[in-house]
């Protein structure tokens, strides 16, 4: 019914609305620019001497040396170094899943400073639990894990908590176990 009542509106008197829109003076166009303006005149003292060439300066040209190297070669035994040196720090799993089960290859070990989705579920869950035995010095010794790091995944990461806020009355409809 409103679309109805608009268009009757819209459609109202619409000619006589088109014509007095039509005849209605029409604004000025702005001036142009005049294309035909000589470009400015140089003077030869100022052409003269863009075109010379300039002794000192070429001087202190001449005098600069740039060298280069390649920093990709640098760069390459920086991450073989490291690589060696992560490759050979490792340490056994302190919780693992049967890897079987889901498809996945098992794991034996895990690089120092890493953790396995697992694990971190552990030691997170134990810190919540029992944060006075699992403080965060104690969770970065267990793992082989860094302080700091310990205690930012410790402070911005929470395990999964379910909270049943039970119902205000006793008639409200409640989801039975089944």
């Amino acid at each position: 019914m409103g679309a109805r009542v608009a268009r009757m509106f819209r459609n109202f008197n619409i000619e006589n609305r088109a014509l007095r829109e039509i005849s209605k003076e029409k604004p000025s166009t702005a001036p142009r620019h005049a294309a035909n303006v000589p470009p400015p005149t140089v003077s030869s003292d100022v052409s003269d001497s863009v075109k010379q060439k300039n002794d000192p300066l070429l001087a202190h040209l001449r005098s600069v040396y740039v060298e280069s190297r390649d920093p990709e070669e640098a760069a390459a035994e920086t991450l073989k170094e490291v690589a060696v040196s992560r490759d050979t720090e490792r340490r056994p799993l302190k919780v693992s899943f049967p890897g079987s089960m889901f498809g996945l290859m098992e794991l034996t070990d895990v690089p120092k400073g890493k953790l396995t989705i697992t694990e971190a579920l552990k030691a997170l869950g134990s810190y919540q639990h029992q944060p006075q035995m699992w403080t965060p010095e104690k969770i970065a010794q267990e793992y082989s894990l860094d302080l700091k790091d310990t205690k930012a995944i410790l402070e911005f990461f929470i395990p999964f908590k379910v909270e049943i806020i039970p119902p205000k009355t006793r008639t409200a409809k409640q989801i039975k176990a089944s």
